[in-house]
């Protein structure tokens, strides 16, 4: 769900001296706020935890990405243990480590970590090396240490600095809630005992009016009070607090925050034994393949289940809603259609086998499903945007009509009766004039803190022109090729972040699949070029949308964005080369794909550039991916029918469901073909993570309603901050999970490589 905020007015105070005897102040309202200066925004000992971080979770996605495809930003993990790092340092530390520090550090660690997908090292590189060589061409399919870094800075750039332009339409103007953003702002708000910046705007937007109203300055020259952000008293009242308790209040509602030592130590706890269990299942392969379903089940249909603690944290992450999905897309992919192609001889190789086996079968359906999916979720945002525009230009040429040009006309003063009969000083009948401005103006930060026009352009020219050489170089594809594929990776960049922005989820894997599509139109027969033309669309809109989280985070807590945007860009190139390093370790000691990375994306990117290219389909396959490719594409329409509706309840025969809830449990067609295309392994697990959560959650909710029915305290916000801070501990617990596993097998690559 989508939370519309109608576009209101917003006021900051300043006093103009005029020549009447009692010297009347006029309130001309400013629209301008500060980034908050109080504290050190861009710091070198930000940077640096955040690439060490960064890169632990760059060998823990590379990892969990070429076995399931699966990649995480980890923007709340790393704010957390940014935190946890200079909180037990802060004795020796100058200057306290602060909020807008946290999220250039966050911003650093996220840009480090998803080098992995936005390079294409888990998908397109791994396609490369599976064409056979009359599919090549003769283009160059295995990159070496130099080439594979020469790639990602070729991916790395335009996707950042193209993400600049978005974020004043997105985050300022229409405020789109980028919900993982969001999220890391509230975690780093709590961490350092700071207001929820998303609760407190509406009570200080009304503060802020009120003070216009009555004639009352709140801007003290340092910094402005504004999305929790607190004036220097309130600060020095807070740090006075700091060692004494964990309590943050936020309005009128204290939330009792869990201590950060627990947190670390949860985080310590799970991270342990999920690496105990990488370290047993490497001397002891057994245990990551239990035949719970039978024997015949594990050896021929492939369904035994892998008890990976890394995985059910995954599922955690993911949520209970996905996980089911995932499940529904394994039990159909795997329990019905890889029996029916097996049994029928349409798949009759053995049934993991991606070319003669019915895992190569259902393939094709997960396809058509992510395919179907992404395009019509992609058109329904590409029309309400085209929609958008088009109202925005009614409104500008009506205005032109009726005013003359309102751009060359200052603002109209606003003559506001004093209701009451007199001013702030005693005075009566004395009128205040106030000047209205549009919000996004007041939400804008100082153009010292923002970045350069310049920059922005000039970069995106200069990362284009980079990308157009070294593909060239690399694979000898024309450069107006590489042109063509930049530019339309661009306006599907966009139509992924407003997807990120509003659903949190951002469909890189289908927006790559559109630019496959336009390019065998453009280069036909082309496989190699067809897979780079997807790689350039994917990474533009992965690159893009991470920014937008992070610009999120750091417009919630007043951080500058010129400081994110240089944590990025610092990220994303160191990341290149440990990712690349990284990349050819594990081609050096495991076969990938292989047993222990099938790399499933892969097999995806290169069939879909098969398929573009006039390759056949497998028998028989033709009429399950019409039916699933047409149900797929029908569920988004008919979700955004149910959404637009306005209805608070939605009525199935006798039974009424709350559309919030239907929304939330609404079929998810990636999550469906998520489950075909992975084993059941990976799936069951996920499930069982999210699962176990979920009646964790349920069971101690209620017995908190119960104990405080008997003790006859039951407050009405209770259950809900109760539910946030559960979230937040299964989070970390879910981290370290995922990071345990990532990173004890990142050290038993490295005992196994030298």
């Amino acid at each position: 769900m989508s939370l519309l905020i109608q576009p209101r007015h917003a006021f900051e105070v300043k006093s103009v001296a005029t020549d009447d005897d009692h010297e009347q102040r006029r309130q001309i309202v400013s629209g301008r706020h500060m980034v908050d200066v109080s504290q050190p925004q861009f710091t070198w000992r930000a940077i640096i935890v955040g690439l060490l971080f960064g890169t632990i979770l760059c060998f823990s996605n590379l990892w969990f990405g070429l076995q399931s495809g699966w990649i995480s930003m980890m923007s709340l993990q790393s704010s957390l243990v940014g935190f946890a790092v200079f909180k037990a340092l802060e004795h020796v530390l100058d200057v306290p480590f602060g909020p807008a520090e946290n999220v250039v550090l966050q911003s650093t660690a996220v840009a480090t970590a998803t080098m992995p997908l936005a390079g294409g090292f888990v998908g397109i590189l791994p396609a490369l090396k599976l064409l056979e060589e009359s599919e090549s061409n003769g283009a160059r399919t295995v990159l070496n240490f130099g080439q594979l870094c020469a790639w990602g800075l070729a991916l790395t750039f335009f996707g950042v600095f193209f993400a600049i332009p978005l974020r004043r339409q997105t985050i300022i103007k229409e405020k789109l809630r980028f919900p993982s953003g969001t999220a890391t702002a509230q975690m780093i708000s709590v961490l350092h005992k700071r207001p929820d910046p998303t609760l407190v705007d509406e009570q200080l937007q009304a503060e802020t009016t009120a003070t216009a109203l009555n004639g009352v300055t709140r801007d003290h020259g340092t910094f402005v009070r504004r999305r929790g952000i607190a004036t220097a008293a309130d600060n020095a009242s807070d740090n006075s607090q700091e060692d004494t308790d964990d309590e943050v209040q936020t309005d009128n509602i204290s939330v009792d925050d869990v201590k950060w030592v627990t947190k670390l130590l949860i985080l310590f706890v799970s991270f342990t034994m999920s690496g105990v269990y990488a370290l047993l299942a490497h001397f002891f392969p057994i245990i990551a393949a239990l035949p719970v379903f039978g024997r015949r089940a594990s050896t021929v249909w492939a369904w035994n289940l892998m008890p990976s603690l890394s995985y059910a944290g995954q599922g955690i992450i993911m949520g209970l809603p996905t996980c089911i999905w995932m499940l529904v897309g394994s039990v159909v992919g795997w329990g019905i259609l890889s029996p029916l192609a097996k049994n029928e001889g349409w798949a009759p190789g053995p049934v993991t086998d991606w070319k003669t086996g019915s895992r190569g079968w259902i393939l094709w359906i997960s396809l058509a499903v992510m395919i179907a999916e992404s395009i019509v979720s992609l058109g329904l945002v590409g029309t309400k945007e085209l929609l958008l525009a088009l109202g925005r230009l009614r409104v500008f040429y009506g205005k032109r009509k009726t005013s003359g040009s309102l751009l060359s006309q200052p603002p109209e003063d606003v003559t506001t009766p004093n209701t009451l009969g007199q001013s702030v000083d005693g005075d009566t009948n004395v009128p205040k004039t106030v000047r209205l401005v549009a919000e996004e103006d007041l939400d804008e930060v100082d153009p010292r803190f923002l970045v350069p026009a310049w920059v922005t352009w000039g970069g995106l020219f200069a990362s284009t022109l980079l990308c157009m050489g070294i593909v060239k170089a690399l694979f000898d594809i024309p450069m107006y090729d590489t042109l063509i594929a930049v530019v339309l990776a661009l306006p599907l960049a966009v139509l992924g972040v407003r997807a990120l922005g509003e659903t949190d989820l951002n469909p890189v894997s289908g927006i790559g699949k559109v630019s496959q599509v336009v390019f065998a139109g453009i280069m036909p027969g082309n496989l190699v070029g067809n897979l780079v033309a997807g790689g350039i669309a994917e990474a533009g809109a992965q690159q893009a949308g991470d920014l937008m989280q992070d610009l999120k985070t750091g417009h919630l807590l007043n951080a500058s964005p010129r400081a994110q945007f240089v944590a990025q860009m610092i990220g994303s190139v160191f990341s290149v080369f440990v990712t690349a390093g990284a990349y050819l370790l594990y081609n050096k000691v495991y076969p990938i794909p292989g047993p222990q990375f099938p790399v499933p994306t892969a097999q995806v990117w290169l069939d879909m550039a098969r398929l573009v290219n006039g390759h056949p389909l497998p028998p028989h396959v033709w009429p399950f991916i019409a039916a699933f490719s047409i149900l797929f594409a029908l569920l988004p329409a008919v979700a955004v029918i149910v959404k637009n509706s306005g209805k608070e309840y939605v009525a199935f025969g006798p039974w009424t469901v709350r559309t919030s809830t239907l929304l939330r449990w609404w079929p998810s067609g990636i999550a469906f073909a998520i489950g075909i295309y992975n084993t059941p392994n990976f799936t069951l697990m996920r499930v069982i993570g999210a699962l176990s959560t979920a009646v964790v959650t349920e069971v101690v909710v209620s017995r908190h309603k119960h104990s405080g029915i008997r003790s006859g305290v039951l407050r009405g916000h209770d259950e809900s901050i109760l539910r946030r801070k559960i979230a937040m501990l299964a989070i970390i617990l879910a981290s370290g999970f995922v990071l345990g596993e990532g990173t004890f097998s990142f050290f038993i690559l490295l005992s196994q490589a030298f």
